[in-house]
This record gives structure tokens, sequence and C-alpha cells, in this order.
């Protein structure tokens, strides 16, 4: 599988962001084509070392990184994309890390 995670501060209004992402992102990103799982943590997030601003993490799933690819290129995708910089606009509140995962 290849996955997206997404790690968001702390936001300045949680009650805005917890709205948009909850009710607007996720259901938005659901509709991607291909998308297999979208997780995200739940409860407070701990940093093991450093300062923790940690608010939530999300992940989504895709059969393999061409299909994540074709999901993004899509008009759903896009869309999702152009969505994320609403309560996201720059890469000060979020940090996205893309990788194909394997069990061992």
């Amino acid at each position: 599988m290849a996955a997206l995670v997404a790690i968001y501060k702390t936001p300045a209004d949680v009650d805005a962001f917890e709205k948009h992402y909850f009710g607007t992102h996720i259901p938005l990103a659901k509709t991607m084509p291909g998308l297999r799982k979208y997780e995200v943590s739940h409860g407070p997030v701990s940093a093991l070392a450093g300062p923790n601003d940690v608010y939530l993490v999300g992940a989504v799933y895709f059969d393999d990184l061409e299909a994540m690819r074709r999901a993004f290129a899509s008009p759903e995708g896009r869309a999702t994309a152009a969505d994320r910089r609403l309560f996201a606009p720059d890469e000060t509140g979020v940090r996205i890390f893309v990788f194909d995962t394997r069990e061992v």
C-alpha cells in the first residue's frame, strides 16, 4: 500500500478546524477514486522527544503510489488538496509525508 500522512499543528481556532476537517475535508477526501482507508489520530498526540505542537494526524491509503497519484490528479483529488489549503494554508501548519508501505 501507499500512504499519505498529514501532521497538523494545533490550530488557532480548534473548533473551526474540527468543524471543517471532519465536516468538509474528510467527506471530500473520501470521494477520491481508489482511496482504501482514511485514519485520524484519536485523543492527544504525544511527542517522545522535543517540543510537541501536534494536534491531529491524518492518513490516507491507496493500493500503491501510482493509484495515489491518479487519485490526487482527479477532480476529487484536486478539490481535496485545494480544501486542505483552506484550514492549513501553508506548510507552517502541516507536514505531509508520502510513502510506500510494506508489512514486515
